[in-house]
């Protein structure tokens, strides 16, 4: 069983911490690191596994299924550190289950919330967040996606890419330009149903960590008026919001892959014979093993703090969250090449757990805001929350 002893922080409940063994003892008996040859059919059937099994409680509130009144970002954390461990597809199944529907859960109606939200806790129904597009990803207020209100409804027109459960989902959370002001104040956001005419997943895109993505593209898709979420105008903070919560669980996932690459690199120094001795009696292995676990643990700080933030000050943290996701998911890279690299040849062999886990993070260090965007939100943090000092006589 995997190290758990960083549960006993008190950044952590009792709460949190029998979630992580119930989950850990579920993920243990029913996931699999194997890479599934058909990747659709897996996501949907870890949703529905998910959501049978209790599990995707934790991506809404009380009032429609979750396990408490409001997301708990803590539990999130818990829940993809324990499922990345174990499977990157049963981590992202269970990601964009909240991603995918926490747009509604902070800015929908209780119509909108009572018909999407209870289906999305029992894996009934898969969410999407569309967001991102051809050349407006980390400058989402670039986005150039269109939506036109025309009587009782709105005209979506555009295009969405890199759409995670794209072709599978049976909704987005879809972002627009409704043109209230220039920039990011003039976009809203949208629920619109997979199957709404005008919406079609136009192409899949195949990665190096096999997820379902792909590309939306909107030809005068017609939605009735009330699939607007929140006030028109509102939907640059809407999605911020969502992400604030969703990207500290990014980090989590990424501690989850650091610690397997740890314990799978700990298993080959302690089992490979080499020139007379073990692998783990050279100084250099001792060294690689303590300098990933040392930033594992580092990473783990900054990563629960963050959301200890957002549960229990109730505040948006900004700064700790883009801090915990810069460095998880770039510590996790450091420790799963020294992984690979510990495990020589087998290290890169296809199939081998640290070779998929080399695949896994990569993408981390990319969505939801890359490391350097990270970087800037830090440095902005920082500049505005500084206070000059007054002159002296």
């Amino acid at each position: 069983m995997p190290d758990r002893s960083h549960y006993a922080w008190p950044f952590l409940d009792d709460a949190h911490r029998e979630q992580a063994h119930a989950l850990e003892q579920w993920a243990a008996a029913r996931l699999s690191d194997e890479h599934e040859a058909d990747v659709d059919a897996a996501c949907r059937q870890l949703v529905a596994d998910l959501g049978r099994d209790g599990w995707l409680r934790y991506c809404a509130g009380k009032a429609w299924g979750g396990a408490f009144d409001s997301i708990d970002t803590r539990s999130l954390c818990v829940a993809r550190e324990t499922l990345a461990w174990h499977s990157g597809l049963a981590d992202f199944a269970f990601a964009m289950q909240g991603l995918g529907s926490g747009s509604i859960s902070l800015a929908g109606t209780e119509t909108q919330q009572r018909r999407y939200l209870p289906d999305v806790v029992a894996g009934r129904k898969l969410a999407a967040f569309a967001l991102s597009e051809p050349d407006a990803g980390s400058d989402v207020a670039a986005l150039s996606t269109t939506a036109t209100r025309d009587g009782a409804h709105w005209v979506l027109d555009g295009c969405k890419t890199w759409i995670s459960n794209a072709g599978i989902a049976d909704f987005y959370c879809v972002f627009a330009r409704t043109g209230e002001a220039p920039g990011s104040r003039g976009i809203s956001a949208f629920v619109v149903d997979a199957a709404t005419p005008g919406l079609e997943v136009s192409d899949r895109i195949p990665v190096m960590a096999p997820h379902p993505l792909g590309t939306l593209r909107f030809s005068g898709c017609r939605i009735p008026a009330d699939a607007l979420l929140g006030a028109p105008g509102e939907g640059f903070k809407i999605a911020m919001r969502n992400l604030d919560i969703f990207r500290t669980s990014v980090a989590a996932a990424a501690l989850g892959f650091a610690r397997r690459a740890l314990d799978e690199a700990l298993g080959r120094a302690t089992r490979r014979r080499m020139l007379g001795q073990m692998l783990a009696d050279f100084q250099l292995t001792q060294a690689a093993l303590a300098d990933m676990a040392t930033g594992i643990d580092a990473a783990a700080l900054l990563t629960y703090r963050a959301a200890w933030v957002r549960d229990r000050l109730g505040e948006r943290g900004t700064r700790e969250v883009a801090m915990a996701k810069m460095v998880a998911t770039e510590t996790a890279q450091q420790v799963i090449d020294k992984a690979v690299q510990l495990f020589g040849g087998l290290g890169v062999k296809s199939g081998m757990a640290v070779e998929l886990l080399y695949r896994e993070i990569r993408p981390l260090r990319i969505y939801e805001g890359a490391t350097e965007v990270q970087k800037l939100i830090i440095g902005r943090e920082l500049l505005r929350q500084f206070e000059p000092p007054k002159s002296g006589g």
